[in-house]
């Protein structure tokens, strides 16, 4: 499954508006996917003060990510695949040794 960012400006709508409309994008991902084309929501992060938005969705196809925004009737500027990185989750031990690296 590709991952794919959608791109939102959304001058003048408050949080409470985005997250209405992205329980819409939840629903219309269910529809899709009970009629067989997998996509899923994935999370997204909305900044109020630049007024805009940037949600994440996992799906074999980017057409599958342009309908369930258009469903949700959520406005978008783009839709781009991308590589998902998600953080690995490790034990340190007391007194490890740091590479150097600042990754």
């Amino acid at each position: 499954m590709n991952s794919y960012l959608v791109e939102r400006y959304l001058p003048g709508l408050a949080e409470v508006d985005i997250r209405a409309g992205l329980m819409r994008a939840q629903a219309a991902c269910a529809e899709l996917s009970a009629a067989g084309t997998e996509i899923r929501y994935v999370g997204s992060i909305f900044l109020p003060l630049e007024e805009s938005c940037f949600c994440r969705f996992d799906s074999d196809h980017p057409e599958a990510v342009v309908e369930v925004n258009q469903r949700a009737q959520l406005a978008f500027a783009r839709v781009t695949a991308g590589v998902a990185i998600v953080p690995v989750h490790s034990v340190v031990t007391e007194g490890a040794q740091s590479s150097g690296s600042p990754w």
